[in-house]
């Protein structure tokens, strides 16, 4: 264990959790902590460069098995370079995405065999896994519409892979949150920002002091 603090958003698109987890990260630094917020893909100049190929253009652009092979590489950059060495020196990290997207995003939905999701995970990831998981649940049509309404420009590659697929993510999501209660919390997204806030901040309450 590390002597910082790890904190992951997961979910499917439209839950709200880009949004919480900026607002998660501004009132820790208000608590005096040191807070790095960082996202997935990205996070460093290669990981930025591979998001822009990978969440824009045609749905057929990548398999799933060369997006995961691609996040992976995205990933193994951002723990060595950024988020490892933050932790090390004892700050909070808060990263919009992480393991459990490629888990569930390739693997559950995708088809990409768990054997190799785990095998890129391991050289991705390593020990660095996160203290606690926030998982942003609501219905897949809710929150295709939600970001339908907000609008993320060309970023929308994955939004385009129809409903079935994003059914298939709540399913695959929610049995992480299931199969790893330790680390994993299910938030409800379907509710207002401030209640969904407020269930953010009582799960990371109760995992730095539980």
């Amino acid at each position: 264990m590390t002597p910082g603090f790890f904190i992951t958003l997961e979910g499917g698109e439209g839950g709200g959790k880009s949004t919480q987890g900026k607002r998660l990260a501004a009132h820790l630094q208000e608590r005096g902590a040191e807070v790095l917020f960082t996202r997935e893909p990205g996070g460093t100049p290669q990981g930025e460069a591979l998001r822009a190929l990978l969440v824009s253009g045609d749905t057929g652009t990548w398999s799933p098995a060369s997006e995961a092979m691609l996040m992976s590489a995205a990933r193994e950059v951002h723990v060595r370079t950024v988020i490892g060495p933050a932790l090390a020196r004892g700050a909070t990290v808060v990263c919009d995405r992480f393991m459990d997207s490629t888990r569930v995003y390739q693997g559950h939905a995708g088809g990409v065999p768990h054997d190799v999701v785990s095998a890129l995970e391991q050289a991705a990831v390593g020990t660095c896994v996160p203290h606690l998981t926030l998982i942003f649940d609501l219905p897949a049509a809710v929150g295709l519409e939600r970001a339908r309404t907000r609008g993320t420009g060309t970023e929308d590659r994955f939004e385009r892979k129809g409903l079935a697929f994003h059914d298939k993510l709540r399913e695959g999501f929610r049995a992480i949150a299931e199969n790893e209660p330790w680390r994993c919390v299910l938030i409800d997204a379907a509710l207002g920002p401030d209640e969904v806030f407020a269930q953010v901040l009582q799960a990371v309450d109760s995992h730095r002091h539980g």
